[in-house]
């Protein structure tokens, strides 16, 4: 059986931390930033961890599984 590809999608997305947990950066950043808070602004610019619920998903989708 041929190996499994990496979503490339994801790949670009997605970036695994030292202890193995998925990072993720939020959306909402890229554009129409004029009727968002600055506090909106800021938390958004941070970088987070994937859901419990969607940690599978992703590990399907850069072939980790």
């Amino acid at each position: 059986m041929p190996k499994m590809k990496t979503n490339s999608g994801a790949k670009k997305r997605f970036t695994l931390t030292g202890t193995g947990k998925i990072k993720r950066k939020h959306a909402f950043h890229s554009h129409i930033l004029t009727k968002k808070t600055k506090k909106q602004k800021r938390n958004l610019c941070y970088s987070t961890l994937v859901s419990s619920t969607d940690v599978s998903q992703v590990k399907e989708l850069l072939a980790m599984k």
